[in-house]
């Protein structure tokens, strides 16, 4: 790095460290209110509307609020109310099971029918809880069939996706989210994000990139290679578009010589796409497979069970999964989430999982927390959607519920799937070198014009407290609000220090 670089560098840390420790200094709620006030009044925020409500986390005093009765856009701290909702109804030791049977018979190593995957909604399937191996779970199937004998499958490879139903995409997703991965589409049936991971190798300058597929090329999607190598000094420019409805894409990203990228594409049909790599990695495995890949909603006349599975998989565990969603703010696993409090927990009989049934299923949770359920309006699990709406005390009340959870194993399971400050998930580059570092545990939320962060910090007298911090339509740079949330998270770290 050159000098120059590092001193501005240092210059840029200094700024953001004095913005936050001018004001760190308080011992009576009175002066940590008025330093509050001032941290909001020099944030240049002029068109903004920002809450702010800070309780103590046992008692619900108020310590600060502002704001806090009009409802905002929350963003990813949705995903706080679908983690709290089912780490209570679901458990933290909750897990998915996906199953394997068949409507056949099973002579000479000959299956004579169709393999059927019964999803549940699992959203870790692939590399994730695998170191990488993305295609760990269908090569630990493969070696089951053989097990039982199976060298050869007749009939067809079919993903059954009805426990959740054929909406796929949250309601209100804008068009231009939905190539990207934190807009995957939702289904009972899901593999690596349902994502395909491409990965781009520059060559010599001018000529196209080499590109890497993982987990391996499929014909169930197209990739078009209109890449170019450009020269080292220029910036990676990502573009990729796609034939509407289809998995035709066509990729002109520029990457520098000497670079890498990868990129992750959304897949249009994530049962179509489970069934696809599951039948390609069985024939790798030396399973012969005469049959199709085949989405079950293609089917005139549905399968039928026996009395028992071939065999199940299971996921980690809830609070495994809960920490990937709110540290990594991973939207697919929080609306597969939502789907599977619908499913489990339906108003009467049994009903497909969707939004609107898992949230209906969350609210006798919300109104035990103290909320005021006929003003919270949520439409997704994510927060992706802008017409999801809360207040600061509603977002307080599920922290301090969760905080006073009856139940030890459920308020760890929640707590410690929050990023912390200064060390971890979407908190690991903020708050470095203040009193916030290693205490706040905060879930942030950014879409345009809307960012949050809300959470637990301690103070320096160890007085626990919950906060909330949302700022819709902002102008401007993000950085100013980021700054004004960590400058108000090291002020209450820091206060009653002296």
């Amino acid at each position: 790095m050159s000098r120059r670089r590092l001193l501005l560098v240092l210059f840029g840390l200094a700024e953001i460290l004095n913005s936050s420790s001018s004001f760190a200094q308080t011992r009576t709620v009175s002066e940590l209110r008025s330093s509050i006030d001032e941290a909001v009044a020099s944030a240049n925020l002029p068109n903004a509307w920002i809450t702010i409500n800070v309780q103590d986390a046992t008692t619900g005093t108020a310590w600060y609020q502002k704001d806090v009765g009009r409802s905002f856009i929350p963003a990813s701290n949705t995903k706080l109310f679908t983690t709290a909702a089912s780490l209570h109804l679901l458990g933290p030791d909750f897990r998915y099971e996906t199953s394997v049977w068949t409507d056949g018979e099973v002579s000479g190593g000959i299956l004579h029918g169709n393999l059927i995957v019964k999803g549940s909604g699992d959203p870790v399937i692939g590399g994730r809880f695998s170191d990488g191996d993305l295609t760990h779970t269908f090569r630990s199937w493969a070696d089951s069939l053989k097990g039982l004998g199976i060298t050869r499958i007749t009939g067809d490879i079919i993903g059954d996706d009805d426990f959740f139903d054929e909406d796929p995409l949250g309601s209100g997703w804008q068009a231009n989210y939905l190539n990207d991965w934190y807009a995957a589409e939702i289904g009972a049936l899901s593999f690596n994000d349902n994502c395909i991971d491409l990965t781009l190798i520059a060559q010599k300058e001018n000529m196209p990139t080499l590109i890497e597929w993982a987990p391996f090329m499929t014909d169930f999607i197209q990739v078009d290679n209109a890449t170019r190598t450009v020269e080292a000094t220029l910036g990676i420019t990502e573009d990729y578009t796609r034939t509407p409805g289809s998995n035709h894409f066509v990729v002109s990203t520029l990457v520098p010589e000497g670079r890498r990228e990868t990129e992750s594409l959304t897949v249009r049909n994530p049962t179509l796409f489970f069934v696809h790599i599951l039948r390609d990695v069985l024939i790798q495995q030396g399973i012969a497979v005469s049959g199709l890949p085949v989405d079950i909603d293609n089917l005139s006349v549905k399968p039928s069970y026996p009395s028992s599975p071939l065999f199940s998989t299971f996921s980690p565990p809830l609070s495994e999964i809960v920490s990937v969603i709110n540290k990594r703010s991973q939207n697919l696993y929080a609306e597969q989430l939502l789907r599977t409090l619908g499913a489990h927990f339906p108003a009467e009989g049994f009903v497909r999982g969707s939004a609107a049934s898992g949230w209906a299923s969350t609210m006798d949770f919300f109104r035990s927390a103290g909320l005021n359920t006929e003003r919270l309006q949520l439409v997704d699990g994510s927060g992706l959607a802008r017409q999801n709406l809360v207040t600061s005390t509603m977002v307080s009340q599920v922290l301090r519920y969760m905080f006073n959870h009856p139940n030890e194993d459920i308020k760890k399971g929640f707590l410690d799937s929050l990023p912390v400050g200064g060390v971890d998930g979407s908190l690991s580059s903020r708050m470095k070198g203040t009193a916030a570092e290693g205490n706040v545990r905060a879930k942030t939320g950014t879409i345009g014009a809307v960012s949050a962060l809300s959470g637990f910090v301690s103070t320096a007298e160890s007085t626990h407290l919950v906060f909330s911090i949302m700022v819709n339509h902002y102008t401007g740079s993000s950085k100013s609000v980021r700054n004004l949330q960590d400058t108000i998270s090291t002020i209450l770290a820091s206060h009653g220090s002296h």
